[in-house]
C-alpha cells in the first residue's frame, strides 16, 4: 500500500504538464476559431468592397490612387496564401483605407443620395460592427493565449512546444485620426 503513495504523486506530477499543453492547445485552438469566423466576415467585406468602389468612382475619378490601392490590398486578402498573423497586420492596415473611402464620400452629396450606395453604406456599416464584435473576441482570445505562453509554469511547456505569442489586432495612431480627404487629393 505505501509503493501506491509515490505512483500517484508522480501520476499526478505527469498529469500537471499533460493539462498545461492540452489548454495551450484549446486556447490556440479557440483563437483559429474565432479568426475563421472573422475571416468569413472579412471576406464579405472584401466582396462588398468592390461594389462600394464602383458606386463611388463614377462620383470621383480622380482618387483613381485610393481605389488602386484597395483593389490591390483585395487581392492579396483574396489571395489564401497569408497566415493568420499576416492577414491581421493587412487588416490593420486596410482601415485607414476605408476611412479614406468614408471620408471622401462626404464630398458627394449626390452620391449620398443613391439608395444604391446608401444600401452598400449601410452593409458595410453593419459588417463592420460585426467585424469589430469579431476582433473584440479574437484579441480577448489572443490575450488570454499570450498570457498562457508568457506566465509560470504553463511558459515552460509552450516552450518546449514552441508555442508562440500571437499578435494582436489593433488600430496605429495614426489611423485613430481622422482622415484628411484634402491632403490625399
Amino acid at each position: 500500500m505505501a509503493f501506491l503513495i509515490p505512483i500517484i504523486i508522480l501520476g499526478g506530477l505527469l498529469l500537471i504538464p499533460v493539462l498545461m499543453y492540452n489548454t495551450l492547445i484549446g486556447k490556440r485552438n479557440q483563437i483559429h476559431n474565432i479568426f475563421g469566423t472573422m475571416d468569413a466576415m472579412l471576406k464579405k467585406r472584401w466582396d462588398l468592397i468592390p461594389n462600394l468602389v464602383s458606386s463611388v468612382k463614377g462620383y470621383a475619378d480622380h482618387e483613381r490612387g485610393l481605389f488602386e490601392s484597395i483593389t490591390e490590398a483585395r487581392s492579396r486578402a483574396m489571395d489564401g496564401r497569408m497566415d493568420t498573423d499576416q492577414k491581421v497586420g493587412m487588416e490593420n492596415s486596410f482601415m485607414q483605407l476605408l476611412g479614406v473611402v468614408q471620408a471622401t464620400v462626404e464630398n458627394y452629396p449626390d452620391l449620398k443620395a443613391s439608395d444604391n450606395f446608401m444600401h452598400l453604406q449601410r452593409t458595410l456599416n453593419e459588417l463592420e460592427e460585426q467585424i469589430s464584435a469579431a476582433r473584440r473576441a479574437f484579441n480577448a482570445s489572443v490575450t488570454d493565449y499570450n498570457n498562457s505562453v508568457q506566465m509560470f509554469p504553463t511558459n515552460i511547456i509552450a516552450g518546449m512546444f514552441n508555442f508562440k505569442e500571437k499578435i494582436l489586432f489593433q488600430i496605429e495612431a495614426a489611423e485613430r485620426e481622422n482622415p484628411q480627404v484634402e491632403n490625399l487629393l
